[in-house]
């Protein structure tokens, strides 16, 4: 098997959350491969900072405001993507967050946050380029940034809620991949399940209690980045549906 990102060079790509963390991290790899990277943010200032590093790169960094939680955000930053640019090629649904909270007497809004961020926004994100892909007959690729948590729950106190909105994404992965496969469409999807990572989702979601949470090392962005670079790479025939990363030594997750 040839690995090889040639055939994404000028294409677009929106990344969703790609203002810090793995979003970053994916958009950077992106733009040194000459593709034209979206980026979607609530906080649109900081993807316009990593552009201004990024300007040498062979491709591009476009900075689109843009809530997750808000459907007509969603609809007007695809809008712009297409009255502006291209059709979508790739999707990156990035965009996740965690909120301190539990169920036997958990936050209402809390619950609303984390549901309309993890699952409600990656399905419209993931409808609004899959119409693209297909009215355009696209050879594109929609990827999922999931998590282990995923695929098991841990028992880690105020987080149980992140694992629930992260089983649905991998439910949602497998049920896109029988639709795509039933309407005979040239798209592939691809489900990443990193371990922790060392991101700033932890101290967004506990703020003074951060410290407290069980993990402190983990991986870095550059690894989640690296292995979405792996299933974009693959060749056209070759349908990576899922990787797991988990740091080496760690049996914690």
């Amino acid at each position: 098997m040839v690995l090889s990102m040639d055939r994404w060079g000028g294409k677009v790509a929106v990344v969703r959350g790609a203002s810090a963390g793995i979003g970053a991290a994916i958009v950077e790899e992106l733009v040194k491969h000459g593709i034209i990277v979206v980026g979607f943010a609530r906080r649109k200032e900081r993807v316009e900072q990593l552009a201004t590093t990024l300007r040498g790169a062979k491709g591009k960094v476009i900075a689109v405001k843009c809530d997750m939680t808000i459907e007509d955000d969603i609809l007007e930053a695809f809008k712009y993507v297409r009255t502006n640019l291209a059709p979508v090629s790739i999707l990156i649904n990035n965009a996740g967050i965690l909120q301190a909270t539990n169920l036997i007497d958990g936050d209402t809004e809390k619950w609303k946050t984390l549901l309309d961020t993890n699952i409600l926004g990656l399905c419209i994100a993931t409808r609004e380029a899959m119409r693209d892909m297909k009215a355009n007959n696209i050879d594109g690729h929609v990827i999922h940034i999931n998590s282990l948590a995923g695929h098991r729950v841990y028992d880690y106190p105020q987080v149980n809620c992140y694992a629930a909105s992260k089983h649905a994404v991998t439910a949602l992965a497998e049920t896109l991949r029988y639709e795509i496969n039933r309407e005979n469409l040239k798209v592939k999807i691809t489900s990443i399940s990193p371990g922790y990572v060392e991101t700033d989702i932890v101290q967004a979601a506990f703020g003074t209690q951060a410290a407290n949470f069980p993990l402190k090392k983990g991986l870095k962005s550059e690894d989640v980045a690296d292995a979405v670079l792996y299933a974009l790479s693959t060749p056209p025939h070759v349908q990576v549906s899922e990787v797991t990363i988990r740091l080496q030594g760690d049996n914690r997750n």
